[in-house]
């Protein structure tokens, strides 16, 4: 029998949320619970920086934890490089300042400016200064998936019929509509976000752990055991079943 593994949702920027599970997490498994992050630490939410000062203290510190690469992280990422790097899975009117998306709210949490009215560059300028290099590191070394046993997690999906090698970082970062309408049986049940849900669901061959965090709605840890799925909260464990 494997111990326990645990998954936590889309964090977008909310220290407070991530605080909440991170202690139901240890009261059902422990301090050194091996946790799975499945990635979008920042935009959005006010704590941006805070998270990821978090979840770097908890890796240094021998947690047991394994982070994921969400698409608003290589947002993240690719503004900070020289040149700007823009992804180009956006809407043309969008980029990652974009109140929508919240890039603007991630740089104010490090007291930069990226108000509307200021130049893309000189936001960029400032934010090169004021993000440590840790949190940088951090973002570029994030991984795209983690197979354990029976589970793949992973932040947005996988494309169905491809081989779980071939997939694509893209798709593996922003796939929306053609893995969640499949009812394909999977080589793994698919632990992913990216897509905000009214609550935790379970379709038989993935699991929707995003629930909307980044719009000021409840975090959602889960716990995996023995073949069984259980969200977590503060009565315990509740069963998730297809």
């Amino acid at each position: 029998m494997q111990d326990p593994i645990y998954a936590i949702g889309d964090i977008h920027g909310q220290m407070a949320e991530l605080d909440r599970v991170l202690s139901l997490i240890e009261t059902d498994g422990g301090q050194n619970a091996r946790i799975v992050f499945l990635g979008d630490y920042t935009d959005r939410g006010p704590d941006s920086r805070t998270v990821l000062d978090a979840l770097i203290a908890g890796r240094d510190a021998g947690r047991n934890w394994t982070f994921l690469k969400g698409n608003h992280d290589r947002m993240f990422e690719w503004f900070m490089e020289e040149p700007i790097h823009h992804d180009p899975h956006m809407m043309v009117e969008l980029y990652w300042l974009h109140d929508r998306l919240g890039g603007n709210t991630t740089l104010a949490s490090y007291g930069v400016d990226a108000s509307g009215t200021r130049r893309e560059k000189d936001v960029q300028a400032d934010a090169r200064a004021a993000v440590p290099a840790s949190h940088l590191t951090f973002l570029r070394d994030l991984r795209l998936m983690h197979i354990t046993g029976d589970l793949m997690f992973v932040h947005a999906g996988i494309r169905p019929g491809v081989a779980l090698a071939d997939q694509t970082e893209e798709d593996l970062l922003w796939i929306r509509q053609e893995f969640h309408r499949s009812d394909a049986t999977h080589p793994k049940l698919i632990v992913h976000g990216h897509t905000p849900v009214d609550a935790a669901t379970h379709y038989g061959n993935r699991i929707n752990l995003d629930t909307g965090a980044g719009y000021g709605k409840p975090l959602t840890a889960a716990v995996f055991e023995d073949g069984k799925v259980w969200t977590l909260t503060n009565a315990g464990r509740v069963p998730l079943s297809p």
